[in-house]
């Protein structure tokens, strides 16, 4: 069975407050997204890699990034769409002869063999899953006006990341529904699958390190985390 990973790099990274895209700053001298292109290269679960960024960036992360770290299973650097999921389709359209995909955000540089084996184990298993963690905190539901509505089981409230990972036809055929009904309010691809797709998603525990970078205390924490791991 063939796996692909798609690695999205196509973020503006407002938040980072930043000329340069979160995803293409340095990380312990490397750029974020090395990181977890680096890892889904060494995986033997994974066979093909697509990254997706913007336009201007594309000949960037050829030159910059896939050239000179020598990455073999990245098999094309394709364009992405003006929101996360319009970049994500274009991933999808990218794949060939995939059976599962696995969807990583390029700014979380710290997913590892282990929740990739995870993972593929669950999608084998039931063909959709995401990893995520147990909320640490109490969550608040509230209505339009920020009032309290509801609190919801904390026990029953996870923190979701990436990888999403899903049998490719499936996935595609979530997304295909979605894009042809006009995909309004989707923050991730497990809603795809929720609202456009036919099976049931899965969560896998990913790790609290497994951090996504969006302001620059990110970035401190980031190299902390990496750090720890260096010397692990």
């Amino acid at each position: 069975m063939n796996c692909t990973a798609i690695v999205l790099a196509a973020g503006q990274g407002k938040r980072m407050k930043s000329k340069i895209q979160k995803q293409f700053l340095l990380l312990k001298g490397k750029p974020v997204l090395f990181y977890s292109i680096s890892c889904f290269e060494k995986s033997s679960e994974i066979d093909d890699i697509i990254i997706v960024t913007g336009a201007e960036s594309v000949e960037y992360v050829k030159r910059e990034i896939v050239e000179p770290f020598g990455f073999q299973k990245v098999k094309a650097v394709v364009t992405g769409g003006k929101e996360r999921y319009d970049s994500v389709y274009e991933g999808l359209k990218a794949c060939q002869n995939c059976d599962y995909v696995f969807i990583h955000d390029g700014a979380r540089p710290f997913v590892t063999e282990e929740m990739i084996e995870r993972g593929k184990k669950a999608v084998i298993a039931g063909g959709a899953c995401v990893l995520g963690v147990p909320s640490k905190d109490t969550v608040k539901i509230t209505d339009e006006e920020g009032f309290v509505e509801s609190t919801p089981k904390r026990a029953r409230v996870w923190n979701i990341q990436t990888p999403q990972i899903f049998s490719y036809p499936e996935i595609y055929s979530a997304y295909q529904k979605a894009k042809q009904e006009g995909m309004q309010g989707i923050t991730d691809d497990a809603m795809v699958m929720e609202q456009y797709g036919s099976l049931k998603v899965k969560l896998e525990e990913g790790a609290y390190d497994n951090i996504k970078i969006t302001t620059p205390e990110d970035i401190l924490l980031a190299e902390q985390i990496l750090e720890t791991l260096e010397e692990e």
